[in-house]
C-alpha cells in the first residue's frame, strides 16, 4: 500500500516536472533569463522586451497548444503527451514552421544580435528535431534543458557574468527534467542523455558561430 502511494506520488511529481519543463515553454525561459540574468541585455527597453515575450507566446507557444485539440479530434495524437514516435511529426512540422515565422519577424526588426541568435536557434532545433524524428524518438525535453544550460553558459562566456549560481541551478534542473521523463518509462536513456547533450553542442556551437 505504501509503495502504490510512493509510487503515485513520484508519478504526480515526474509529471508536474515535466509539465513545468515542457519543450514548448523552453524559448519563453530562455528569453527570460536573457532580459533578467545581470547582463547588458536586462537594459533592453520594456517595450521591446513586451513586444519579443508577445511574440513567443503567440508564435512558439499559444498556437502550437492551441492546435493539440485539433490534432486529438482528428486522431492525429491519442494522448496530450504525444509519447508515441510517430503522432509527434505533425506537431513538430506545426512548430518548426512559427519558429521559422517567429525569425523572420525578430529579423525585421534592430534588436541585439544576441538575441536573434537565440530564436535562429529555437528554429534550428525544431527542425532539426522534426528531422530526427522521422528514425528516432530523441527526448525533446532533455535537449530542452541542454539548449537552456549552454544559453546560460555562452551568455556568461560573452557576456562576462558571473552566470554560476544559474548554470548550476539549470544543471539540477536539468538532472530532475531527465530523471522525470525516465520515471514516467517515456524514454530510452540513450533518448533522454543524446537529447541533452544535443541541446547543449547544438546550442553552444550555434551561438558561437551565427
Amino acid at each position: 500500500m505504501k509503495s502504490e502511494k510512493f509510487n503515485a506520488y513520484f508519478t504526480l511529481l515526474a509529471e508536474t516536472v515535466s509539465v513545468l519543463f515542457h519543450p514548448i515553454l523552453m524559448p519563453l525561459y530562455g528569453l527570460l533569463i536573457i532580459f533578467y540574468a545581470p547582463t547588458i541585455l536586462a537594459y533592453l527597453p520594456l517595450t521591446v522586451k513586451k513586444f519579443l515575450i508577445l511574440i513567443v507566446l503567440i508564435n512558439n507557444v499559444f498556437v502550437p497548444l492551441s492546435l493539440l485539440p485539433y490534432f486529438k479530434y482528428r486522431s492525429i495524437i491519442t494522448s496530450w503527451t504525444i509519447s508515441e514516435r510517430k503522432e509527434r511529426i505533425l506537431p513538430l512540422i506545426v512548430t518548426s514552421i512559427f519558429y521559422s515565422l517567429t525569425v523572420y519577424i525578430i529579423y525585421r526588426f534592430n534588436i541585439p544580435g544576441f538575441i536573434k541568435s537565440f530564436f535562429v536557434v529555437s528554429a534550428f532545433f525544431a527542425i532539426s528535431l522534426t528531422i530526427l524524428n522521422f528514425w528516432w524518438k530523441i527526448s525533446i525535453h532533455a535537449v530542452g534543458v541542454g539548449a537552456i544550460t549552454a544559453l546560460l553558459v555562452i551568455l556568461s562566456i560573452l557576456m562576462q557574468t558571473d552566470l554560476l549560481v544559474f548554470i548550476v541551478t539549470a544543471i539540477l534542473i536539468s538532472g530532475l527534467v531527465m530523471s522525470a521523463r525516465l520515471f514516467l518509462n517515456l524514454h530510452e536513456p540513450a533518448e533522454v542523455w543524446v537529447g541533452y547533450f544535443f541541446g547543449i553542442a547544438g546550442s553552444g556551437l550555434m551561438f558561437l558561430f551565427i
